[in-house]
């Protein structure tokens, strides 16, 4: 008796979801900002606002002259690939197949971006008095979420590798 693997579509599902976020979202802070317009939801905490980042987080590469845009989409693609592929082997426990998807989809958001608009979009901007966490996209957030969930999974799996080699 052979027992059916649980499907796979509901990964890509969730990396589609992402994708699809992240793009409404960009779509309808473009349409009703102007760059660098901020409007305050949370006083002194959080506000949207329509900013550009031609680098990776925290704007790393920014300024480096044009090129990194082919780099950051091409490291995009090469990560989301090796995702997909642990996906479709199951490599990954259900979290970290949960988290790879996050990261492929967040990852895709953003190369959309880069491919689209020379640049990725970012609205969401947290900060404190003078200190602010410079400002992110939904896509970010999943990547983010999605990383965490990938760690979390491969403790779970280097428990669980660790426990099996010592009953051998």
């Amino acid at each position: 008796m052979t027992t059916q693997k649980p499907s796979k579509i509901r990964y890509w599902l969730l990396a589609a979801v992402a994708i699809v976020l992240d793009q409404i979202t960009k779509l309808a802070v473009l349409k009703n900002f102007q760059f660098a317009e901020r409007l305050n939801i949370i006083p002194d905490f959080f506000d949207l606002t329509l900013v550009y980042n031609t680098g990776a987080a925290f704007s790393f590469l920014a300024d480096a002259g044009g090129w990194q845009k082919y780099f950051f989409l091409a490291l995009a693609v090469v990560i989301s690939l090796y995702l997909a592929r642990a996906i479709i082997k199951d490599d990954f426990g259900s979290w970290g197949k949960i988290g790879a998807a996050m990261v492929i989809g967040g990852a895709f958001g953003n190369v959309i971006d880069r491919l689209f608009y020379g640049h990725v979009v970012d609205f969401l901007l947290f900060y404190w008095k003078d200190w602010y966490y410079p400002a992110f996209n939904i896509a970010d957030s999943f990547i983010c979420v999605g990383a965490v969930l990938l760690v979390l999974d491969g403790f779970k799996h280097k428990k669980n590798d660790t426990q099996t080699q010592e009953a051998v």
